[in-house]
């Protein structure tokens, strides 16, 4: 009998899943925000997902439900818990990726290595917290935040004066991490409780933006991927995740490596293994939330490379610059969002393979460059 998986949020990690669900078998229904939305192709209704009756409404005839995004209120959650509704990452788990004080205080509980940080609930704290850690450190909206929205490195109370004034609750301050470079760690953990772990990525950030990501990370020693594997199953484990769980982190000079931020659900950092793993992220998701067996995480070369394509042509659309980019790099692998361009905005992104790295790099960035202006 055919499995049928409820999406909420149409945006392209929604989209993504539609190909390994077509090939897994899997009806996937996407409640998507509005029309035109980057999963159009799969969305059977159009609605807000913060209102329950809607969110109810679109559950009632699939078999589980999951998510494009981590930010369906704790009320809409709950309502699908308490209707008897397969729901995967739980309410319990998102309440992690939703909040990230709430997020730090259950990271400490297991021991995870972290930044320095504490709840600010005025300028008076925060000059506090400034005061112990050198005069600089970085604030952040504890719900919300997302491609670096949400995110000041601070030197002054006032810098953030206005968050204050707008927040009901504490803001999170976090040192400053003198970090060397951050890396992703992604884990895959079903209903009951196979987890299995993707080789340690490296990311680059530009303007709070993922814009390239290499697997594995370059450089990284035995130890580091051992580490990295098992910190991102202790969390996925101690935090009750179902479905996909990116870790983002910081690697220090000394090796050290410390939990930046959790999204629980398909990432950016995991773009790379539609086309460098045995099994994609997003078939993986779906494997995980219907809790069927997980797929193997093996790299399908020595090197994966996804350089994202941010903004797109100022003028004309992507598909005109696709057999143009297509005939020069045979080897890329092109994956655009169905997303008009627009300055800044993830509209596609491209993902190269191979056992030269520096090859790899070259392909995935020049064809991505094909589709910029």
């Amino acid at each position: 009998m055919t499995k049928t998986v409820g999406v909420v949020g149409g945006g392209q990690l929604a989209r993504m899943m539609i190909a390994p669900a077509v090939e897994l078998g899997v009806e996937l229904r996407v409640l998507a925000e509005g029309e035109a939305m980057a999963a159009s192709l799969a969305a059977t209704a159009v609605g807000d997902y913060r209102d329950a009756e809607t969110v109810l409404a679109f559950a009632r005839d699939v078999d589980v439900i999951t998510f494009d995004h981590e930010h369906v209120p704790q009320p809409v959650l709950r309502a699908l818990v308490d209707a008897g509704v397969a729901v995967h990452p739980g309410p319990e788990a998102l309440q992690f990726a939703q909040d990230k004080l709430v997020m730090r205080s259950r990271l400490a509980e297991l021991g995870a290595p972290q930044p320095d940080w504490a709840a600010v609930a005025d300028e008076a704290d925060l000059r506090s917290f400034l005061d112990d850690h050198g005069g600089r450190a970085v604030v952040k909206t504890p719900r919300g935040g997302y491609d670096g929205k949400g995110v000041r490195v601070v030197s002054d109370p006032a810098d953030v004066a206005e968050w204050f004034a707008a927040s009901d609750g504490p803001l999170l301050a976090e040192e400053l991490v003198p970090f060397t470079r951050e890396l992703a760690q992604q884990v895959a953990r079903r209903p009951s409780g196979q987890v299995v772990a993707y080789p340690v990525a490296e990311t680059v950030q530009r303007d709070g933006v993922c814009a390239e990501v290499i697997a594995p990370a370059p450089r990284a020693s035995e130890r580091l991927m051992e580490v990295a594997a098992r910190l991102g199953v202790t969390i996925a484990e101690g935090l009750g995740v179902t479905g996909m769980l990116a870790v983002e982190l910081f690697e220090t000079a000394d090796e050290r490596i410390l939990v930046n931020e959790l999204a629980m659900r398909p990432h950016n950092s995991g773009h790379w293994t539609q086309d460098g793993a045995v099994t994609s992220q997003f078939e993986q998701h779906l494997r995980a939330v219907l809790d069927l067996p997980l797929g193997a995480t093996d790299p399908l070369a020595d090197w994966a490379v996804m350089v994202n394509i941010l903004g797109g042509p100022a003028e004309g659309g992507l598909t005109d610059r696709f057999a143009v980019a297509m005939a020069e790099h045979p080897t890329a692998k092109i994956h655009t969002y169905g997303k008009d361009p627009r300055p800044g905005r993830k509209v596609g992104h491209v993902n190269a393979v191979g056992d030269d790295l520096e090859d790899a790099v070259y392909e995935a960035r020049a064809a991505a460059g094909f589709f910029r202006s």
